[in-house]
């Protein structure tokens, strides 16, 4: 028996709920989220670390496949889906931040940024004629409150987590992170627990270990992405401790 309720009766509209209390455009959206690159999300004391997988064509410029955009300098999110509906929403989560900066000469909360993208999002699944973002997110940052970590839902809710993971590679990544991640890892040792969590994901779909990382140390709550050269050492060295 098929998990639809009868094939196009509930998902002709984004308005419309099935019987059993779904809207399918929605799950539609995240089945999207669950095919793309990997993406992941981690704090602790230190700052936080984000990462991301990359597939880049042979004839492409490395600059315009990114996942991992800065929203402000202490804050960053990477994306997992349709990269033109994440251009939108990390558009307006800078329009939010430079915002709250000028009315109020304070950094903005990584909490409220996030909260206000999925404002957005949450009203294009209760309006005829649009679609859901077919877009996740994860942002990250450190602001007052210390090292934050949250991820989007294309249905407009958010979560608070400690280290997260969206994606094809989601999975593996997340089996990696509830044995390994720790509240008081070091920023250097939380890079390496990226960086492993992300080969491994590209190692279990056998693909090659191309990936970004950057970081957003807590001392200096200033976001950097490491370089290509820095990430290669970084995945050397997890080759050679195997």
């Amino acid at each position: 028996m098929s998990v639809f309720a009868a094939p196009g009766a509930y998902d002709r509209a984004i308005t419309v709920f099935s019987p059993d209390g779904r809207l399918f455009q929605v799950e539609y959206a995240m089945e999207l989220v669950n095919r793309g690159a990997t993406i992941l999300g981690i704090q602790t004391s230190a700052g936080v670390v984000l990462g991301s997988e990359e597939n880049i064509e042979v004839l492409e410029e490395a600059g315009y496949s990114w996942k991992i955009f800065r929203v402000d300098d202490h804050v960053g999110a990477a994306i997992v889906g349709l990269s033109s509906d994440a251009r939108v929403l990390i558009d307006q989560a800078r329009v939010y931040a430079q915002s709250n900066k000028l009315t109020y000469d304070d950094p903005i909360d990584i909490e409220v940024v996030t909260k206000r993208i999925c404002d957005i999002q949450q009203m294009y699944t209760q309006h005829a004629g649009v679609r859901p973002f077919g877009v996740s997110l994860i942002f990250g940052g450190v602001d007052k409150t210390g090292s934050r970590v949250f991820a989007t839902h294309p249905s407009g809710t958010y979560r608070g987590v400690k280290a997260t993971a969206l994606g094809a590679g989601r999975d593996t990544v997340i089996n990696i992170l509830k044995e390994e991640y720790k509240e008081d890892l070091s920023l250097d040792n939380t890079i390496k627990l990226a960086v492993k969590c992300l080969v491994k994901a590209l190692e279990a779909r056998q693909l090659p270990p191309r990936i970004k990382i950057s970081v957003i140390p807590a001392a200096t709550k200033k976001m950097e992405m490491l370089n290509d050269n820095t990430v290669e050492d970084y995945i050397k060295e997890l080759g050679s401790s195997k």
